[in-house]
């Protein structure tokens, strides 16, 4: 009961006494008032263990007693400060957040300057939650440290990047140190492909084997493979007589004829009894599915109507579009 009841009380308190602003846009300077510190439970072991000293220093009247006492309560001040201090100074800057499909991991990328002439040493850095910072690192003085933070995805639109904590115990772990930054970046979640999507909706279009519903299919030759080239189009035959220590290569069938349409994706046309968020999946793998196959595509979302096009800017232009799609433009 009370391994449960410590994580929410925990909560409790980040929430309402290092309540910080709701972002924190471009580069934060951690001041010394941005960080919190409290004894660990080396430090209260440590500080009993000080006052039983300067009991019996009292009691038997020890001048040694004391000066031990006191000297080692002074290593424990400059502990507390030099721990405060490995945190305070620090320039956090947001980096980049590559889109990513509903059901992958969003990883941010996290920049730790230090631009002070001491180095900074077991930084660890994670989100804000129950469980301790898995990662950790060190900045050199005048350098700066990357740090590549991951979180689950659920749902598509716009992910904002939750809570950094930083932490650290150096040097001698008797002071935990923490701060809370809340980077102003975000990752554009895509709605994730359907699995079992039904064929792309080709009409007058030519598929993957150069077959088209209207014309002939005519075989043009033989050419050398390409990258990309369908496995099924390989002539094995001509492969077979080439001897690869003479220079043999791969070499492909070539088809002409069968594209004389393009190829559509029109929300509209989707049947209307399915779920919105199926829609929007199944027009995911549709534009995938296009562009593996390298074909030109219209693509048609309510307003948005993108194309004929292919390649990566098309790409990202349709998925955009699928992820916003009844959301806000902006993150």
């Amino acid at each position: 009961m009370l391994n449960r009841l410590r994580p929410w009380v925990r909560n409790k308190i980040d929430n309402s006494l290092f309540r910080l602003r709701d972002q924190d846009p471009g580069e934060v300077l951690l001041t010394m008032r941005r960080v919190f510190i409290v004894p660990t439970r080396a430090g209260l072991s440590f500080t009993a263990l000080l006052l039983l000293m300067l009991i019996g220093a009292i009691n038997y009247n020890l001048g040694l007693g004391y000066v031990l006492t006191f000297f080692t309560g002074a290593c424990a001040v400059v502990d507390m400060y030099l721990t405060a201090k490995n945190l305070a100074s620090l320039r956090l800057a947001p980096g980049r957040a590559a889109p990513v499909f509903a059901g992958e991991a969003a990883q941010f990328e996290l920049q730790l300057n230090n631009r002070t002439t001491h180095d900074r040493y077991a930084v660890w850095v994670d989100f804000h939650g129950p469980a301790a910072p898995r990662h950790v690192t060190d900045v050199a003085a005048g350098a700066g440290a990357l740090v590549l933070l991951s979180t689950p995805t659920a749902r598509r639109g716009w992910l904002r990047a939750p809570r950094v904590r930083l932490l650290t115990r150096f040097p001698l772990g008797l002071f935990r140190a923490w701060s809370y930054w809340q980077p102003d970046l975000a990752v554009l979640v895509y709605p994730y492909p359907e699995p079992d999507a039904p064929p792309l909706p080709l009409s007058g279009a030519a598929s993957e084997d150069g077959h088209g519903q209207v014309g002939l299919d005519n075989f043009a030759g033989i050419r050398n493979y390409q990258a990309g080239d369908p496995m099924r189009h390989l002539a094995w035959r001509q492969i077979a007589r080439h001897d690869p220590a003479l220079g043999g290569q791969l070499v492909t069938k070539h088809f002409e004829g069968g594209a004389v349409a393009e190829l559509l994706l029109d929300y509209a046309e989707l049947p209307r009894h399915l779920d919105e968020e199926l829609k929007l999946s199944r027009m995911t793998q549709w534009v995938l599915e296009a562009e593996r196959r390298a074909l030109p595509y219209t693509f048609r979302l309510g307003g948005d109507a993108l194309g004929p096009a292919l390649g990566d800017a098309h790409r990202a232009a349709c998925l955009r579009a699928l992820a916003l799609h009844g959301q806000e433009r902006a993150a």
